[in-house]
């Protein structure tokens, strides 16, 4: 299973995705949003692609309705899926994992802060997939692509 991971995306009504990305999702099988989609429309133009599991950010509006957390299963893997802007822990790195502490993940993914990270910890792979529209601080956009095979997880970061 192939799984495209976005997050912070910010995009305003009427704007759409860098074509780099567009152009990546031909070949998926799911979507994952990590939150700050900001209007609705980006989520219905995702799901006309691939099916799509989201959850909220903090700027997301009150026309979103989605969770503030997910647990997704994608064969033998659970996946947990958070925004990462609040709850217990210095860094978003930290928030996330704490979110799911006591829950039975095997991935966490995450956004808020824009920054492309990936780290196991106590064998959960942590995985913020930066952002395609929004790289602040960073020195490229990106977005994030996990491959879950007979159980086990290929995560990669591709930049533009």
């Amino acid at each position: 299973m192939r799984i495209a991971v976005l997050s912070d995306t910010h995009l305003a009504v009427g704007k759409s995705l860098p074509l780099f990305v567009r152009e990546q999702l031909t070949q998926i099988d799911m979507i994952i949003h990590a939150g700050d989609l900001t209007h609705r429309g980006l989520l219905e133009q995702l799901s006309s692609i691939a099916p799509v599991r989201a959850v909220r950010g903090n700027c997301d509006g009150w026309d979103i309705s989605l969770p503030d957390r997910d647990v997704i299963e994608c064969e033998a893997l659970r996946i947990g899926l958070i925004h990462g802007d609040s709850g217990k822990g210095k860094s978003t790195s930290e928030r996330a994992y704490h979110a799911f502490k006591g829950t039975s993940v095997d991935i966490i993914v995450f956004g808020h802060s824009h920054t492309p990270f990936i780290e196991w910890r106590e064998g959960i792979l942590l995985f913020n997939p930066g952002s395609p529209t929004d790289k602040r601080r960073e020195p490229q956009y990106s977005f994030g692509l996990l491959d879950i095979q007979q159980g086990r997880v290929t995560a990669n970061h591709l930049y533009f």
